[in-house]
C-alpha cells in the first residue's frame, strides 16, 4: 500500500514544535532505533488509573493530588485513557477533561499520551482531533476489534494510515491482545512504521521475539517500541525497546524508573534483581486482580485508588490480603 508521503501544512509546525533537540545519552544500553528520533520515549510511561468517586463520577480533586505525588518520580512522561485507566467507561466529555486536567498538571518537558482509539476509523480521528486540542502529545490509538474477524493486517493499515494523515499530532500504535483478542501484524506494523506521523508501537501482548524483531525491522524509521508490561520489562530493553507503559508504575513509579537506568548504565545483575521483585506485584496488577487489584494497591503506597466502575467489581477481602501477601513477600509493603 502507498502511504503518505509528507506531513499536511498543518502539520509540520505541530512536529517540529515537538522535535526534541538531542536524545539523551547513556551508557551500557542504546535504544536509538532510527538515524533521528522526532520524540524521544526513553523510559517508564505509568498509564494512569481514573479516580471515582464513591458515587462512581470522575474524581478530578483526587486526579490532581495523585499527580503531585508522581511529579516527584522521574517518569518521561504519562499515559491517560488506556486500559488502565478504564477507557470504555468514559463518556467522550469526560476522556477530553481528563487531559485537560492532566495537561495543566504536567511540566511541558513530559510527554502526555492519551487513547483516542474507536472501532471506526471516522470516530477515531474525530476524538483524536479533540484530544490534541485538549493538550495531548501523542495519540495512543488501540486496534479496533469488535469486528476482529475482518480486521485484517490490510484493513488494520488502511485504517492506521487515515488516522495517521488527519491527525494534528503523532500517533502511536496500540497493541494489546489480552483486552482485543486482536495481535496487530507484524507486517502492518513494518508497513505503518514507514507513515511520517506514525512513530510507535506500545506493545503488550509480551512476546519478546516479536518485540525484538519490530525493533528491528522498523530499525531505520522514526519509530520506536514501548514494552506494555513491568513483566517483561528488562527483557523487552535488552532487544532494543525505548522504554515502558506499565501499570505497576501507578503503584511503584520510583522502582520502575529505576530498573530503567540500571539497565541503561548495564547494571544487568542488580536490573535481574529489581526485575524479578518486580514480576509477581505487575501480574496481581494486571492479569490476576486486574483493575481493582491496581487501585487498591494504590491506596497502599498513598494514592487515590478509589472504586472502580461498575461493572467493575471492587475486590473481596480474600482477594485483598492475597493481594497484600504478594506485594509482602517482594519486599515492597
Amino acid at each position: 500500500m502507498a502511504l503518505s508521503a509528507r506531513l499536511t501544512s498543518s502539520l509540520r509546525p505541530t512536529l517540529a514544535a515537538l522535535r526534541w533537540a538531542a536524545p539523551r545519552q547513556c551508557q551500557g544500553l542504546s535504544t536509538t532505533q532510527g538515524p533521528e528520533a522526532s520524540l524521544d520515549f526513553r523510559g517508564i510511561f505509568p498509564p494512569l488509573a481514573t479516580p471515582f468517586s464513591p458515587t462512581q463520577e470522575v474524581d478530578y480533586a483526587q486526579l490532581e493530588r495523585n499527580l503531585s505525588r508522581y511529579a516527584s518520580i522521574p517518569f518521561r512522561g504519562l499515559v491517560v485513557l488506556g486500559s488502565n485507566g478504564e477507557y470504555p467507561y468514559l463518556a467522550s466529555h469526560e476522556r477530553l477533561e481528563v487531559v485537560s486536567c492532566v495537561r495543566r498538571a504536567l511540566p511541558r518537558d513530559r510527554l502526555l499520551l492519551a487513547g483516542s482509539g474507536c472501532e471506526s476509523t471516522q470516530a477515531t480521528i474525530e476524538l483524536t482531533v479533540s484530544m490534541a486540542e485538549a493538550g495531548a502529545d501523542v495519540a495512543l490509538v488501540v486496534t479496533p476489534c469488535y469486528y476482529r474477524g475482518a480486521m485484517t493486517s490490510a484493513a488494520l493499515v488502511n485504517h492506521y494510515v487515515e488516522v495517521g494523515d488527519a491527525s494534528p499530532i503523532p500517533v502511536m500504535l496500540y497493541s494489546v491482545p489480552a483486552n482485543t483478542g486482536l495481535d496487530l501484524p507484524m507486517e502492518a506494523v513494518i508497513t505503518l512504521a514507514q507513515h511520517p506521523n506514525i512513530i510507535g508501537i506500545k506493545d503488550s501482548g509480551g512476546d519478546i521475539t516479536r518485540m525484538g524483531l519490530m525493533v528491528h525491522k522498523t530499525r531505520q524509521e522514526d519509530f520506536q517500541v514501548l514494552a506494555g508490561s513491568a513483566g517483561f520489562l528488562l527483557a523487552s530493553y535488552a532487544v532494543g525497546v525505548s522504554g515502558g507503559v506499565c501499570a505497576l508504575a501507578n503503584v511503584l513509579g520510583a522502582p520502575l524508573c529505576q530498573l530503567d537506568q540500571l539497565c541503561r548504565e548495564g547494571q544487568w545483575q542488580e536490573a535481574r534483581d529489581l526485575q524479578h521483585r518486580l514480576i509477581e506485584p505487575n501480574t496481581a496488577v494486571t492479569r490476576q486482580f486486574g483493575i481493582p487489584g491496581l487501585k487498591k494497591a494504590m491506596e497502599w503506597f498513598g494514592y487515590y485508588g478509589g472504586p472502580c466502575r461498575a461493572p467493575l467489581a471492587p475486590l473481596s477481602p480474600t482477594q485483598v490480603e492475597e493481594l497484600r501477601s504478594i506485594f509482602s513477600a517482594n519486599g515492597w509493603l
